[in-house]
């Protein structure tokens, strides 16, 4: 089968993008024929694994060409007419490819695997500037309520508007959680809404023997410092948790605008000599710091829609903690693989944090059973069978509804 995968990016900067990249892996490994279509948003010294790049940028210019990316879809054309894909899979495109491809797909099987809330959201969050959940459409709400600049919204809403004209390509909508698949019944248009979900994979590997686990009480926390993720609860949890084990550490992996701010507030609860920010780092050393921490936390104070992080660290044979919302309820076993608790709440946390830096024969158990769990439901290999099964039901339903068609206009000439 050739298969044409589209996502906003190539370099593994987010789960979206380690999700991507191993499913192409996959299904390569499998025997399929496999080309990933990106934008140039990222340089090329980053680690490029796409066949085909349209123009994208992360400069001023951003907000305008996400709205209508005329280079992206020129490049999808060149890839549709010198690949000949027999099904078009789409992952991000609102973010910097723009709803301009979706016009290039209306001759081909086409899904799209919907990863989080950018189809029905501006922002992709479906969170107002207050941090509470949004429950109004796209549309005026989105001024007046002040998630969108005066500036942003004209071209954000000529970008929804193409989105809901040409979401008709899409011969099957997947989610990446139930959580996704609920929103999008919620706030989606009709063609959006009875989603499949499939919820995504990563590699199978052994779990983590525990001569790997550092001999301090560790607890990791990765991803992109935004605010909906949380570390801030985090920072405040952790500093009840170092009262009675000052021996414990922190490691805050990734970057992003709240990152002065966090490292500001760790000065002001003096955990310095206890908290380490290490900046982005490559996806293998962000595994390798997993594998030697006695748990991970996934605070998210939004409803995350999957939460890649809490299902790599199961594979990775490391306890999680994680917040009660989104996509993390799919993922966790609650007291067997780790444990749930509310967003923002500091207490909550730091109870369970106490729990497994204390206990390090339990971290270890929680671990070994998050590794089975995760080695049977997330691992990649299932992942890409369920959606080779889907790329054919699809490819299926299209050539019975064109030789239909077929007969049709033979029987009445038209």
């Amino acid at each position: 089968m050739k298969i044409l995968l589209i996502n906003d990016y190539d370099a593994l900067v987010g789960g979206a993008e380690v999700i991507v990249a191993s499913l192409m892996f996959e299904l390569r490994r499998r025997g399929h024929d496999v080309r990933l279509l990106s934008s140039s948003a990222y340089p090329a010294s980053s680690k490029v694994i796409a066949d085909y790049r349209g123009f994208g940028t992360t400069g001023r210019w951003r907000t305008l060409l996400q709205s209508a990316n005329p280079f992206a879809a020129r490049t999808l054309r060149h890839a549709l007419k010198t690949f000949r894909p027999d099904i078009v899979h789409v992952n991000l495109y609102l973010t910097q490819l723009s709803p301009l491809i979706l016009r290039e797909l209306r001759h081909v099987p086409t899904i799209y695997y919907a990863q989080w809330y950018r189809a029905i959201c501006p922002r992709g969050t479906k969170l107002l500037k207050n941090g509470c959940l949004c429950t109004s459409p796209v549309g005026t709400a989105c001024l007046s309520k002040g998630c969108i600049s005066w500036l942003d919204w004209p071209p954000l809403m000529m970008q929804m508007e193409l989105a809901r004209r040409w979401v008709g390509v899409f011969h099957r909508v997947v989610a990446i959680s139930q959580a996704v698949a609920e929103k999008l019944d919620t706030f989606g248009d009709p063609p959006l809404k009875g989603a499949t979900v499939i919820h995504p994979g990563t590699p199978l590997v052994a779990p983590r023997s525990p001569d790997e686990m550092t001999s301090e009480p560790t607890v990791v926390v990765a991803g992109r410092l935004v605010r909906e993720k949380g570390v801030e609860t985090l920072l405040r949890a952790f500093a009840l948790v170092k009262a009675g084990r000052p021996d414990c550490r922190l490691i805050v992996i990734g970057d992003g605008p709240e990152r002065a701010m966090l490292e500001k507030q760790t000065q002001e609860l003096g955990l310095t000599a206890n908290v380490q920010f290490t900046g982005h780092l490559p996806h293998a050393e962000v595994l390798t710091r997993i594998r030697q921490a006695w748990c991970v936390s996934v605070p998210s104070i939004w409803d995350e829609p999957f939460g890649m992080l809490a299902a790599e660290t199961q594979m990775q044979g490391v306890a999680v903690i994680a917040s009660r919302c989104g996509g993390l309820k799919e993922i966790l076993l609650e007291g067997e693989t780790g444990f749930l608790v509310e967003p923002g709440n500091c207490e909550q946390l730091a109870k369970h944090l106490q729990q497994l830096l204390s206990n390090r024969a339990e971290a270890i158990q929680l671990g070994i059973a998050g590794h089975a769990h995760a080695a049977r439901y997330f691992n990649s290999e299932t992942f890409a069978i369920r959606m080779e099964a889907l790329y054919e039901a699809v490819i299926v339903d299209r050539d019975r509804m064109i030789r239909s068609q077929d007969q049709q206009r033979s029987r009445t000439g038209f």
